[in-house]
């Protein structure tokens, strides 16, 4: 990484001061969608009790036969990721702009003024702060050192790998006024009147949204002015890295009471920058952050999602077959070792794809990825490639001509640290 210099105007006017780009920052963070635990170096467990039934009829002298309902306790657990921001530069490339800008004192120790560093170290930290909130969202986690896109699994990954979240189809043509009727009436009742119980959205989604309710004859609100971002009383919230056609209704406070839980060591590791010589001997300086992170859900049945985003289509020798979602499920049967591709012109970053191998001894190998005979592999979608994730084994049982696929968890309960 070096100071690249372009289109430089060294004799002309200039300004006294350095313009940075703005940039997008930690949304889930910033509007307070997020209960965000610091001082986590290792893992930490989300407790979750839940209970059954437990009212009966009277009896006189009850036994331990007449209990009734029970307590089930669970865990969910945060382990974040480590990972860092680190680039060099040499003070010496700004010497060639303009004076105020050029290194000072003697040449072997020349550096940056004060107030140039802080234009850097400001660009610096609203890049990360940006890349952070992409991460938050539509983070993947892969155990690969040499793979710098996938640091830790966002909000979006947990809810996709989560069974107990409540989906909802939805058609590409439906309206956003349908689309979030459709969301309101799978919404368990307790949670539609509960304050924090919002639904989060892309902004190019609430446009429309706000686009609907200016069109509608008679009722419309002023075309100069901007709806109000509620549907039945619940409040709309947007975040810019949001998928456009993915609507999620939850309990999404900077609390302990939200659904959304982030981990992190400490909270000002992300404007945290260590600043120094790259070498002794040397001329270049570095910047660096280190940081870790990791996000979860508490309770998945008290998620809603809509995701009206197309399906992809798996192509093989023999046969197309239509998925009708991006978190859907396949079976395959070869005959013989057989390699299978997946074509991604409607494939969206986050989809993931269930792929059983149901042969007694041919091997499937699908974009790259080799499902043993009798085997179950989750393949997930980063916008580029595809991969195999590490996350808990999760059954999908998916109907392609387009019912609500469901989901359930094959494996046993896993014993976590706190």
């Amino acid at each position: 990484m070096a100071v690249t210099i372009k289109n430089t105007n060294y004799d002309g006017e200039v300004l006294d001061r350095i313009l940075t780009k703005a940039a997008t920052g930690n949304e889930l963070v910033q509007k307070g969608l997020i209960n965000l635990v610091p001082d986590v170096t290792k893992k930490y467990s989300i407790p979750r009790l839940k209970t059954n039934k437990m009212l009966r009829k009277r009896v006189e002298q009850p036994e331990d036969k007449d209990s009734k309902g029970d307590f089930i306790y669970s865990e969910k657990v945060l382990e974040p990721k480590d990972f860092m921001a680190f680039t060099t530069f040499n003070p010496r490339s700004f010497e060639q702009i303009w004076r105020p800008f050029q290194p000072k004192g003697e040449l072997v120790f020349r550096e940056l003024p004060p107030n140039v560093q802080n234009v850097l170290l400001k660009a610096l930290s609203d890049q990360v702060d940006f890349e952070l909130g992409y991460h938050f969202v539509n983070g993947i986690y892969v155990d690969d050192e040499e793979d710098d896109e996938h640091l830790f699994n966002g909000i979006l990954m947990r809810v996709y790998e989560d069974p107990e979240v409540i989906r909802v189809n939805s058609s590409k043509d439906d309206t956003m006024i349908e689309r979030l009727m459709r969301v309101r009436k799978a919404t368990p009742q307790v949670l539609r009147n509960n304050p924090n119980f919002v639904y989060i959205m892309s902004v190019d989604d609430a446009d429309r949204y706000d686009d609907e309710l200016i069109l509608r004859e008679g009722k419309g609100v002023n075309w100069t002015d901007t709806s109000a971002m509620r549907f039945k009383g619940t409040t709309i919230k947007t975040v810019s890295s949001w998928p456009d056609g993915l609507i999620i209704g939850t309990v999404a406070t900077p609390t302990e009471q939200s659904n959304f839980w982030g981990a992190v060591n400490l909270q000002n590791d992300f404007n945290v920058i260590q600043i120094d010589k790259l070498t002794n001997a040397g001329e270049r300086y570095f910047f660096k952050m280190l940081m870790t992170a990791d996000t979860n859900t508490a309770f998945g049945e008290e998620v809603v999602m809509l995701d009206a985003r197309e399906g992809n289509v798996i192509t093989t020798s023999n046969t197309t077959i239509t998925m009708k979602s991006q978190d859907d499920a396949i079976e395959l049967t070869p005959a013989s070792d057989q390699t299978y591709t997946i074509e991604a012109a409607a494939v969206h970053a986050g989809a993931r794809l269930s792929v059983s191998n149901k042969s007694a001894e041919h091997k499937a190998t699908v974009q790259g990825t080799e499902v043993a005979p009798g085997k179950t592999v989750s393949l997930y979608y980063d916008g580029k490639s595809w991969f195999e994730g590490d996350v808990k084994k999760i059954t999908l049982s998916s109907d392609l001509a387009g019912q609500e696929s469901k989901a359930a968890v094959s494996a046993s309960a896993e014993s976590l640290e706190v």
